[in-house]
Order: C-alpha cells, then sequence, then structure tokens
C-alpha cells in the first residue's frame, strides 16, 4: 500500500477499539481495490467527540465507523441520518460527502446481506426470533422491519424486559411490524414460538466463553427448516451453532455480519464494491490468530 499526498483517511472510533477487526478488512479492501486510502483505529474520550468530527470535514477524510459507546453520542454534530439511522437512533458509520457529516447504520443490512449471500435466506414474510435487546438486536430489528418482515419475536433478560417492549412497542408503530417480547426464561413460550420460526439470533454475548448456550435450557426441540445465526464471530461456533448442527440445521457465525456491515460503509465512502468474497477467508485466518492470542 503506497501512501503518498493523495491518501485519504477512514478510521474507527470507540473505547476500547485496539482489538478492533476493521482495519484488517478496510485496508485489505483499500488493497485490493487500488484506492488510495488508509484505515486506523482510534481510542477516544466522550469529550473528544466534537473535535473529532469536525476533524472528518478538515482533513477531508472519507468518513469513520462508529464503535460503543459512541453510537448515540455523534448524533448532535451530524448534517442528516439515513432512515435506518433514524429509526435505530444511532449510527455506525458517519460518511463525508460535499462537506456534510450523513450517519448510517449499517449493521442490520449487512446481518440480512451475509444471511442472503451465504444461505439465500431472504427476510420478507418470514418469522424472526431473537435472543437479545441490545444495539445489534435493534439495529436488525430495525433492517428487519424496513425489509418486510412478517413477524419478530424477542426474548430478553427478565431486567430489560419493561424497557424492551416500550422500545418496541414505538418501533412497532412507526413500521407498522408485528413485534412481541419475552423474557427469556419463559421456556414454554419460547419453545411454542420457535416452532413456527423461520430464523433464530443470537444478539447476545452468550456463548463468547463457548460453554454458555444462548437458549432456555439445554433439552429445546427446533424445527428442522430454522436457520441458526449467532452474531459472535470468536469462537467461530459457539455452543448454539453447535447445538443448531447436531439437530441438522444450517448455521451462520458473525463474521459475515461484520464484514458486510464494513462492506457497505466501504462502498458509501468510495462508491466501490468490497471484494467481499477474496476477503472472508482470509479475515477468517487473520480472526482467530489475532482474537486467540
Amino acid at each position: 500500500m503506497l501512501i503518498d499526498g493523495k491518501t485519504r483517511l477512514a478510521a474507527v472510533i470507540g473505547n476500547p477499539i485496539k482489538h478492533s477487526l476493521s482495519p484488517f478488512i478496510h485496508n485489505l479492501s483499500f488493497q485490493k481495490t487500488g484506492i488510495n486510502g488508509i484505515y486506523l483505529a482510534f481510542e477516544l474520550t466522550f469529550s473528544d467527540i466534537e473535535l473529532t468530527l469536525e476533524t472528518i470535514k478538515r482533513l477531508n477524510m472519507f468518513g469513520i465507523n462508529v464503535s460503543m459507546p459512541y453510537k448515540q453520542a455523534v448524533l448532535p454534530f451530524l448534517d442528516c441520518l439515513s432512515k435506518e439511522a433514524q429509526l435505530m437512533g444511532a449510527v455506525n458509520t458517519i460518511c463525508h460527502k460535499e462537506g456534510q457529516l450523513i450517519g448510517y447504520n449499517t449493521d442490520g443490512l449487512g446481518f440480512l446481506k451475509s444471511l442472503e449471500n451465504h444461505n439465500n435466506f431472504k427476510i420478507a414474510e418470514k418469522t424472526m426470533v431473537i435472543i437479545g435487546s441490545g444495539s445489534a438486536a435493534t439495529a436488525i430489528i430495525v433492517q428487519a422491519a424496513i425489509e418486510d418482515v412478517k413477524k419478530i419475536i424477542i426474548f430478553t433478560k427478565e431486567s430489560y424486559l419493561k424497557e424492551t417492549k416500550q422500545k418496541m412497542t414505538l418501533l412497532a408503530k412507526k413500521t407498522r411490524t408485528v413485534i412481541l417480547t419475552y423474557a427469556l426464561s419463559q421456556k414454554k413460550i419460547f419453545e411454542a414460538v420457535i416452532l413456527s420460526a423461520d430464523l433464530l439470533v443470537n444478539t447476545t454475548r452468550i456463548g463468547m466463553d463457548g460453554k454458555s448456550l444462548a437458549l432456555p435450557s439445554h433439552d429445546v426441540r427446533l424445527p428442522k427448516n430454522l436457520l441458526v445465526a449467532d452474531i459472535i464471530y470468536y469462537p467461530l461456533e459457539t455452543p448454539l451453532i453447535a447445538y443448531a448442527k447436531k439437530q441438522g440445521l444450517k448455521t451462520l457465525n458473525g463474521l459475515g455480519m461484520l464484514l458486510y456491515q464494513a462492506s457497505i460503509s466501504f462502498e458509501l465512502w468510495t462508491n466501490e464494491k468490497m471484494p467481499v468474497q477474496e476477503i472472508l477467508p482470509l479475515l477468517e485466518e487473520y480472526s482467530q490468530q489475532s482474537l486467540g492470542v
């Protein structure tokens, strides 16, 4: 990669952020597409946010990705928001176009693209069961609603139940989508609901330890046509993925979501498509080496 006077900068901000795989993905993409760019990771505090966003314009950067805990904090400093970012109330991508900073959220669309490209699965008119109610879950739920999902059933911790119901009631009204919310501990409801589901998604951290199963119990029978996805990408095979495979089901880990949400950001910045099929096997190898240290 040649860095010269014409090289443009992109970056990711967050705290912590040094573990991010985004620099690997985007710098490899710049290299393979021949675009004169470089991508870095910056660990910031909340007091840095306003000046950082001003700097995007001053340095004529492509833009930035935004990681936790700043996905809401950047909103007051943006010129406009995309539809999905408005509905979510959070952004993960900021694009610098003609002196304006435009906020997007590519997480949900990245997840759905990973399903479509690796399993030929389209969310329209499907029933989705989702475990968790955090920012990743919200991104997936919003994008699924935009793309005409039939029904969304959320299972979350009891402590988050009231807040999640309130948030999802508002979202259901805005998108005219059927969204139901239950406690994850309600095993019988889960067992009944899952029988008519097309997609099961774990958006929590449950399973990152390689031991914990993101289900109400260890004896839940999953329907034979269910697609099971886990947004965790280390380990690549979580206990949920292993559990689904034992029942003969199709599965998807979180590496696809990571790559496809990045590809959407890359295209917004450069107007060029990221060569995802070339990058995916390299990312899989690199992620296990770097995160396994």
